[in-house]
């Protein structure tokens, strides 16, 4: 069952843990005009995988994509969209792949409307 984790969480064991990813699964266009989380000051950079291309077009070759990152099983897998469902969805698409550690980051990049996300909490982010 996957997990449900807020932002600073997440930003807590990415910073810590070398075996700890993060994976934005939304859209190119969202990356370009809202942002990415920046994990340059520990080290690492965000694996930017899209589960879906627009509106009902999902990525047939998301799982293909997350395996050629070349993560394993021993990675704790953090995935993050807008919101925290696209993210939902793509951390249980890895699970039920063999991925024994995927977690969602609750309330996503932006956060909702009466949520807080990574950007709005003064995580680290940046324009691509």
């Amino acid at each position: 069952m996957v997990e449900n984790v807020p932002p600073k969480q997440a930003w807590e064991v990415l910073n810590s843990d070398p075996d700890a990813q993060l994976v934005d699964v939304r859209t190119e266009a969202e990356w370009n005009s809202v942002g990415i989380p920046d994990l340059g000051a520990v080290g690492k950079a965000v694996i930017l995988l899209p589960w879906q291309f627009g509106p009902g077009q999902p990525n047939p070759d998301f799982l293909e994509g997350l395996q050629a990152t070349g993560l394993g099983p021993r990675h704790k897998l953090y995935f993050i969209c807008r919101s925290g469902a696209r993210s939902l969805a793509a951390a249980q698409a890895a699970e039920q792949a063999g991925y024994r550690t995927a977690i969602n980051v609750a309330n996503g990049f932006e956060g909702g409307r009466f949520s807080a996300g990574w950007k709005s909490l003064g995580l680290p982010w940046r324009r691509p």
